[in-house]
Order: C-alpha cells, then structure tokens, then sequence
C-alpha cells in the first residue's frame, strides 16, 4: 500500500531528577553531599532511508516517545541518559509543524538525520547546592520536560521526469515498456491510483558483470487528471506533489481515433489544473507526446497538436508504446533534456546516485529500452 501522508506525535525523553544524597563513608566523617545529577532524556530524529518508499509505518502507530533519563545516585553517580529514537522516513519527506504548518525538515538525501524534538536536561543534585555557608544542602532540581510536537509527513517522490496527462493516455503502458516497473494497465480510466517509480537506461550499454552503464533516469507515472482535478474532481490533485521536484514534465496526449476529445483542448486543461496546483509546475520544461500512434488512421489532429507545440516552443514527440514506435527516439530526448538542466539541490553533490537509491529497493529494477518489447 503506497502512503504518502501521514500524521504523528512525537516526545522526547524527560530528564532524571537530581539525587539528595550525603557521603557516609568511614573515616570521613563529614563527607558532604554526594547526589548525582539526573540523566538527559532521549531526543527524536528523523533519518531519511533509501530503502523506504511509502509512510505506511505511520499510518496505524502515530504515537512515539523516546526514552526518558534515570535519576541520579549516591556517591556522585550521575543517571544514564536515555537512548534517543531514531524514526526512518523514505527520502524526499517532508516533516512539517501540524499545528503551525512551518517546515522543519526536508530529508531529500540519503542518511540525512534531523532533530525534530531535544530531550531534557537532567537536573541537578544537591552537590551543587553546596556553599561554605550551606555545608549540608537537601535541594535538588527535578528533570526538565522533553520537547513535544505534532507532525505532518508528506512524501514527495524524488524523481528526475513526471508523466501527466488524462487518464488512460498511455503513461502507465510507456513506463511499463521503458522500466521494469509493471504498473496495472487497463481500457478504463483511473487504473492507476498510485504514483509508480521506474528507473530508464537511455543509453542501454552493459558494462562488466552485466551492470548497465550509461544515462539513467528516474521516471514518475502519476495517476491521471481531469478536468477540475484542482477542485476535487476524480482523483483531484494530491498526487501533483510528487511531481514538484522533478526537472522535466512528459506530457501525454491521446490523439487516437478511439479518443473524441480534440488533443490541443486536453494538453489545455492539464496545464490548467498544473497551473492551479502550482505555477512552479508551469516553469518546468516540458516535452509533450502524441501516444497510441498504432491507433491513429486520422493524421489531422496528430498534426495540430504539433503545430500548436511548436507555436509554444514546444519539443514534440509521437509513439505508440505498444508497437514500439519512437521509444527509443523519446527516451533520448528526455535524457538529453536533463543533461541541460541543472538539479535543483546544488548542495548535494551525490544526488545521481541517491535519486536511483531511493527507488531501486530490487536492484533488478534497471530495464533496457533496447527492446521495447520485452
């Protein structure tokens, strides 16, 4: 089960009392104050793992707390500290403040650790208390409370290209035929209720071991948008988010005869609903591709969704992901379009190789487009 939302509470560890304690010891016969302060309580972090790709732990166990610090003893002995709880999150979550909605981490990277709750101090026993006035001092301070808060999680897949489009415009079939990912395909819209992840070899090379080498990417197939997705409609559009970091946008048009709707008017609407989702949407690059190519014996449509892409600049695809038609040429395109466009987390230098971690939970994922067909 994908889940990708996700609610939590989450409490760090209350710091130990300080110790009220006096040196009994023979041949010391004013051996003073001996307590030891309290131990610090467990803090909760949160750790980003390329292994995970769904928040479904979360759903059912919402509650967390860490371990709370021991009190302090006799002869200066201070309380152990409490371990601190370290909760694993897919890469690319989000944790937000559910009562403030201000952002408090973004574990985009592989290994990144966060602290979202400090445990609390230990407090002190009663051998700090003491002064040469106040030889034999019985106060002592009790633990400080740990910090609390309630969280929100969003997962935002990390992937380099999202598909779009109306449903049952072919996305789940070319992510099928490019990638090893085997989403459900079906002649009924709305067959898709997940986002699937797929990892593309453009280059389709072999190296040593059989390891392939060359350009690779990662490809998103969300589920498909209607018209006033943006209002509720259908699926609506909380799946969008999964495509705010990817670089290119591969937009998917049905011109088939089988499809009455006129293919310029739906490439409209689907900017409009990216649009009213998020004008960031709207600044990404976009290729746009006529599919079922198989299946489209009128060719006058076909061409007018070209000439309106070319008219906004536009880079213009058709394919037929079942016969194979103009894949391999697509696949190309697309990863030559990322080569000219930067990743938007300069700061992390490895994210090649953590944006394929992050999906590739069976190293077998990797799938040539060689043979589209296989």
């Amino acid at each position: 089960m994908f889940v990708d939302e996700a609610k939590i509470y989450v409490k760090a560890g209350n710091g130990g009392n300080g110790c009220v304690a006096f040196r009994r010891e023979k041949y010391v016969p004013r051996g003073g104050p001996s307590g030891g302060d309290g131990g610090n309580g467990g803090s909760v972090h949160l750790e980003a793992n390329p292994n995970d790709n769904t928040l479904l732990r979360y759903r059912y166990n919402r509650e967390f707390r860490a371990d709370r610090g021991r009190h302090g003893e006799g002869s200066n002995c201070t309380g152990h500290s409490g371990e601190d709880l370290i909760l694993q999150v897919p890469v690319g979550t989000l944790a937000l403040d559910d009562q403030t909605g201000e952002t408090i981490a973004d574990l985009a990277t592989p290994g990144q650790r966060v602290l979202i709750v400090n445990g609390g101090r230990g407090g002190r026993g009663n051998q700090h208390f003491a002064k040469p006035w106040h030889q034999a001092p019985r106060e002592h301070e009790d633990g400080f409370p740990g910090e609390e808060r309630h969280l929100r999680l969003e997962l935002k897949l990390l992937a380099d290209v999202g598909l779009v489009g109306f449903p049952n415009a072919g996305k789940s079939t070319l992510i099928s035929v490019i990638s090893a990912a085997r989403p459900k395909i079906a002649n009924y819209p709305f067959t898709t209720l997940e986002p699937n992840l797929g990892v593309v070899n453009a280059d389709g090379g072999t190296g040593k071991e059989g390891r392939e080498i060359g350009r690779t990417f990662v490809v998103a197939d969300l589920p498909g948008l209607i018209e006033g997705a943006h209002q509720g409609a259908g699926l609506g559009i909380r799946f969008l988010r999964h495509v705010e970091r990817t670089r290119l946008l591969v937009h998917l048009v049905d011109t088939s005869d089988a499809n009455a709707d006129d293919p310029v008017h739906s490439f409209e609407v689907i900017n409009d609903e990216l649009a009213a989702f998020s004008e960031s949407l709207t600044q990404k690059p976009m290729i746009v591709v006529a599919t079922k190519l198989d299946a489209t014996t009128d060719r006058s449509r076909l061409e007018a969704l070209g000439a309106h892409c070319k008219q906004h600049g536009l880079e213009f695809h058709s394919i037929s992901a079942v016969a194979g038609e103009g894949v391999k040429e697509l696949v190309r395109s697309i990863a030559d379009a990322l080569d000219k466009i930067p990743r938007g987390t300069p700061d992390s230098a490895d994210e090649d190789d953590s944006l394929a971690k992050a999906v590739e939970v069976n190293p077998s994922a990797r799938h040539s487009v060689e043979n589209p067909n296989s």
